[in-house]
């Protein structure tokens, strides 16, 4: 495959415990705002779940579209901690 250039995926991860307010985030890549509360799909895709032992969430992969960059969440530890404690 000579004079083909593979090209470089973006992956960035994201602590949860940085982002403030309602949990829009800016994809590191391109800007466009990806929110918790957009289940359309226009934005972003869910491409991995990743979980502990005990089922709780360990970290979420997204997909932008507007980019195809893959942001990794991490950081649900304290939102697990919390689910306990209600």
């Amino acid at each position: 495959m000579e004079g083909k250039q593979l090209k470089q995926m973006a992956v960035y991860r994201i602590n949860l415990n940085d982002i403030e307010g309602s949990g829009d985030f800016p994809c590191p890549s391109c800007g466009v705002v990806i929110s918790p509360d957009d289940d359309s799909e226009k934005t972003y895709r869910i491409i991995n779940i990743e979980t502990y032992k005990d089922g709780s969430l360990k970290n979420l992969s997204l997909l932008c579209k507007n980019c195809n960059a893959t942001i990794i969440l991490e950081g649900f530890e304290a939102l697990n901690s919390l689910e306990k404690i209600e």
